[in-house]
């Protein structure tokens, strides 16, 4: 009974905070995005606003990118609206119910480092977000983390729990969701087989070149014998040329010869 008394007092102490601290309302949100309809937000940053409640946030119906981090918020109900919400940054808050979220289909990105999980069972219902690949609990640069990153083997838990992860923390997840993992530990195999057949005794040889040792050298230029006839044509059309050339100065030579034996022009009938 002392412990149900102690729960109904907190829940009623947060919903008075409620009422005092901040509340999302249209005209917040436009006056921060500059758009007048809210379904034309694409991207929100609320950072460090003193929001407590969400209010009207479900009616961004295309939200994709929100940024709720350094807040009061405990209640995440309006976020289930919000179907295309790809990025959540929750980071510094009061959750500790996450349930809102497995509405959220498209979510890939969820960080909510420095609020009040104390268990894993309190993401299990996170399990059916089949995109959701970065998962944030702790953020030791900013000395943010939950209750139940104390457990030492809660990251485990995690990769087990969704095993389409790609990072936790901020770090590669080296387990089943990490195809990079995965490639190097094949690739690890193939090597040792391939040391494995050699009987291991003995160490490997001097790495080989791929390619012949002059296959880099610079090569002496050689013309081809279309390059060289080519050349040989245009010497011939050059020799034409000045051929035709001093034919044509013999020519104006004896023209202007002929012309300077002539009387006055002046003096012929036409």
């Amino acid at each position: 009974m002392e412990a149900h008394g102690d729960t109904a007092e907190e829940e009623k102490d947060e919903e008075e905070e409620e009422e005092d601290g901040v509340r999302v309302t249209a005209q917040l949100l436009k006056a921060t995005t500059g758009e007048f309809a809210l379904e034309s937000i694409l991207l929100l940053k609320l950072r460090g606003r003193g929001i407590v409640h969400l209010g009207c946030l479900g009616d961004c119906s295309n939200l994709e990118w929100l940024d709720l981090s350094g807040n009061s918020i405990v209640h995440l109900g309006p976020l289930a609206a919000l179907k295309s919400l790809a990025v959540l940054n929750l980071a510094r808050n009061r959750v500790a119910n996450l349930e809102p979220l497995a509405s959220c289909p498209n979510l890939q990105s969820l960080n909510v480092a420095g609020n009040l999980l104390r268990s894993l069972q309190q993401l299990r219902c996170l399990a059916g977000l089949r995109r959701l690949e970065n998962l944030r609990l702790r953020d030791p640069a900013a000395r943010l983390e939950n209750p139940l990153c104390a457990a030492p083997a809660y990251r485990a838990g995690l990769v087990e729990m969704f095993p389409q992860l790609k990072a936790v923390d901020g770090e590669r997840v080296s387990g089943r969701g990490s195809e990079l993992y995965q490639l190097c530990r094949d690739l690890d195999s193939s090597l040792g087989r391939g040391a494995g057949g050699s009987g291991g005794s003995e160490p490997p040889g001097a790495a080989q070149p791929w390619v012949d040792a002059a296959f880099w050298e610079p090569r002496p230029s050689r013309r081809s014998s279309i390059m060289d006839e080519a050349y040989r044509q245009f010497g011939e059309v050059v020799q034409e040329c000045r051929e035709l050339s001093r034919r044509a100065d013999d020519t104006i030579a004896h023209a202007e010869r002929a012309l300077g034996g002539r009387s006055d022009p002046s003096s012929y009938v036409f």
